[in-house]
């Protein structure tokens, strides 16, 4: 522990005078894969997370049909505790986003991995909705997207800011359309915000991998470092799932 201490507090562009370029992409490779790595756990624990709830949720026969739910599913599906399930994240987000320079980097982590936990019990509900074969099937299909956008995002040379500008006024009118359908039940207008939805995501992807990149800085010691990975990560995470959801209710197999 004492020999991962002292290399965790060393400051990562240490060595890069003397190394030149090639340091700095070791750097950047490492922030990266940083990022990565907490967007992937963030994953993994919305989905444990999901099929847990899932299952302590619902009755199933024999056949694997729903036939009821368990209290636990009452109170987490239909009761008024299902709003605080949706809307907690919200809070997790704006503190991660006006305290990310304030917090040590075990509580923007804890707080990033609570976030994706309250993500997980609010998907759960999809596994009523949607077969298990068909949110796998889309799970794999935007993993396969989302690395091709990624992967642009992180190697092309051409400015994306414009286009994140753009995408983010985009984002906003989703955001207002989605909520004004909630009240009008529009099941056309939730396929187009669907569509729109991905295309919006898609772009975004490849934007942050590209602002995210640029927020590399040599000098950065490992608090600060980390901090940036934790909310790089914040950020793929929500371009994951969003074009998950929107493309399981346009594909998805209903039950």
């Amino acid at each position: 522990m004492s020999d991962y201490d002292r290399t965790a507090n060393a400051r990562y562009g240490a060595g890069v005078a003397r190394s030149g370029v090639g340091a700095i992409d070791q750097g950047l490779r490492a922030y990266m894969i940083g990022v990565y790595n907490y967007m992937t756990l963030g994953l993994g624990i919305t989905g444990l997370l999901a099929v847990g709830a899932f299952k302590l949720g619902v009755v199933e026969n024999e056949a694997g049909r729903i036939v009821g739910l368990t209290d636990f599913g009452n109170a987490i599906y239909i009761s008024p505790l299902r709003w605080v399930i949706v809307l907690a994240p919200l809070a997790v987000v704006f503190f991660i986003s006006a305290r990310i320079n304030a917090i040590s980097v075990s509580t923007a982590r804890n707080a990033f991995f609570l976030f994706a936990a309250l993500i997980g019990l609010s998907m759960s509900a999809l596994l009523i909705r949607y077969t298990g074969a068909s949110i796998g099937r889309v799970f794999f299909e935007t993993a396969a997207a989302f690395g091709a956008l990624s992967l642009y995002g992180y190697t092309t040379k051409r400015d994306l800011s414009a286009m994140g500008s753009f995408l983010m006024m985009g984002l906003f009118g989703l955001i207002i359309a989605s909520v004004v359908n909630i009240f009008l039940q529009s099941t056309g207008l939730q396929w187009a915000l669907s569509i729109l939805c991905i295309g919006i995501f898609a772009g975004l992807t490849a934007w942050d991998t590209q602002s995210i990149k640029a927020q590399y800085y040599a000098g950065d010691g490992y608090e600060m470092a980390q901090k940036k990975s934790v909310f790089g990560a914040l950020r793929l995470y929500l371009d994951f799932i969003n074009i998950f959801t929107a493309l399981l209710q346009l594909t998805g197999d209903r039950r």
